[in-house]
């Protein structure tokens, strides 16, 4: 009897690992950014008017960070009325959103701490020679932010005009991301709390998420794309001489943020047995793609992929704590930033801050992180310190010119806290996946769910 042996496929032809992984791809984004941006400032402006570069440029990053932020809407809605279905299958689940509030706190009242020393210290607006720019933004208080919890609509939306010199109308519409959180949360204790008939609720909810998910995923596999258009209109906007004057107060926050992301982070991680390497190979995709998009919540999506499928941490929990920290998880924003730029508008306007005062910047980045919103909160959570504080808001229109430069740093610590602090909630709980953790780094961060047999959970086991 004899066996027919077929002759064994040849190999398909692949494009090399640095073309087709996420991170070599942001890097050759950010230096093809880098160029273009300096060859648009190198042009010069048109009529006191951008030149085509720069608009271009700008028009890419700008249109690529709507295109997240479109999504934002229903993504926060299912993936927490799904996550709070799930929660039923996870013990304990008051005790670990319990657990999640109380690092949140603890994490930023170290951040701030950090803050506050460095802006004593450095002294960051002791020598500061620097213009203001008008400030006519939202401004950040305790009213403001208890009012804003209540939701005006059932989508969270909020719509503004402005009145033009030529007398044209523009109107633009907006989302409160807290005002959607609660309103989501309230959905899903509801569907609970009904029971039976709820179930075609949370199924057709459930297959929303995975659509939303899927047009996600196309969304940011652009993310080199839109690197280019946000870097290359830093560059020839600013520029690196915009910082200046600012200089010390820039590098006083970058230190600080530096501590945190490198310090920090890892001093808890390394606490719980877990190891630091492992925490950053994980995390490292989202924490680039938050440093190119200055937004946590437009980074949402990856940073609960990474979340659970490379640091192990159970879908129905991450799906939970990860919008939540998006929202209200800021030691950039809400931490560092707010404390050494009020020290520095304190010492730029000669006035001495009693110890009270310094207090009072720990308690309001603690209780008041949430006021942030994922999206412009940093000077929103800057307003607020102020007036806590009682000092000029008029300082905020000192630290406008270098915003979107330091920006970036700080969104890129705002997600790295919100894949840590879930990483250890489960830990602590005995619900972390050490395999998934441990296992070594490979495949696609974008791979779909329903690819999962080909690429397996992002990674391959060392063994």
């Amino acid at each position: 009897m004899t066996s027919q042996t077929s002759s064994p496929k040849s190999p398909a032809r692949r494009l090399p690992k640095w073309a087709t992984s996420f991170g070599p791809q942001i890097i050759a984004a950010l230096i093809a950014g880098l160029a273009l941006g300096l060859l648009a400032k190198s042009m010069g402006t048109v009529d006191d008017e951008p030149n085509w570069l720069t608009t271009t440029l700008d028009t890419i990053g700008t249109s690529y960070v709507s295109l997240l932020k479109a999504a934002v809407v229903p993504l926060i809605f299912t993936a927490v009325v799904s996550s709070i279905a799930n929660l039923r299958a996870v013990s304990n689940a008051a005790r670990l959103a319990w657990q999640t509030l109380l690092w949140f706190a603890i994490t930023a009242l170290i951040s701030v701490t950090i803050g506050i020393l460095l802006g004593v210290l450095m002294q960051p607006g002791s020598n500061a020679d620097v213009e203001g720019s008008e400030f006519s933004g939202s401004q950040g208080s305790w009213v403001g932010f208890l009012t804003g919890l209540v939701p005006a609509n059932f989508l969270g939306l909020g719509a503004s005009s402005k009145v033009a010199e030529s007398g044209d109308v523009t109107t633009s519409v907006s989302f409160n991301v807290l005002q959607i959180l609660v309103i989501a949360i309230a959905v899903g204790i509801a569907a609970l709390k009904v029971g039976k008939p709820a179930e075609a609720f949370l199924a057709l909810n459930a297959s929303a998420l995975a659509v939303i998910q899927k047009v996600l995923w196309w969304i940011i596999r652009l993310a080199p794309v839109g690197t280019v258009g946000l870097i290359g209109t830093a560059v020839a906007t600013y520029g690196w001489d915009t910082i200046g004057s600012l200089g010390m107060f820039a590098l006083t926050i970058y230190i600080g943020l530096f501590l945190v992301l490198f310090g920090v982070y890892p001093v808890l991680i390394k606490a719980h047995g877990l190891s630091i390497r492992q925490w950053f190979s994980g995390a490292w995709p989202a924490i680039q793609l938050a440093f190119v998009s200055r937004s946590s919540v437009g980074t949402l999506p990856l940073t609960q992929r990474v979340t659970e499928r490379n640091l192990g941490v159970p879908r129905a929990y991450a799906s939970f704590a990860v919008p939540l920290g998006a929202t209200t998880k800021m030691d950039g924003c809400a931490s560092i930033y707010p404390a050494i730029s009020a020290i520095f508008v304190a010492q730029f306007f000669g006035i001495d801050l009693s110890f009270t005062q310094y207090l009072l910047i720990a308690l309001v980045s603690v209780l008041g992180s949430a006021a942030t919103a994922g999206t412009t909160g940093a000077v929103v959570m800057l307003t607020l310190t102020l007036s806590t504080l009682g000092l000029p808001l008029a300082g905020v229109g000192l630290l406008l010119a270098i915003d979107p430069i330091l920006d970036m740093g700080r969104t890129a610590v705002n997600v790295a806290g919100q894949t840590v602090v879930p990483t250890l909630v489960a830990k602590r709980n005995g619900l972390l996946d050490a395999g998934l953790y441990n296992a070594r780094r490979q495949g696609d961060p974008f791979a779909d769910d329903s690819e999962e047999i080909e690429v397996p959970l992002l990674v391959e086991s060392k063994s």
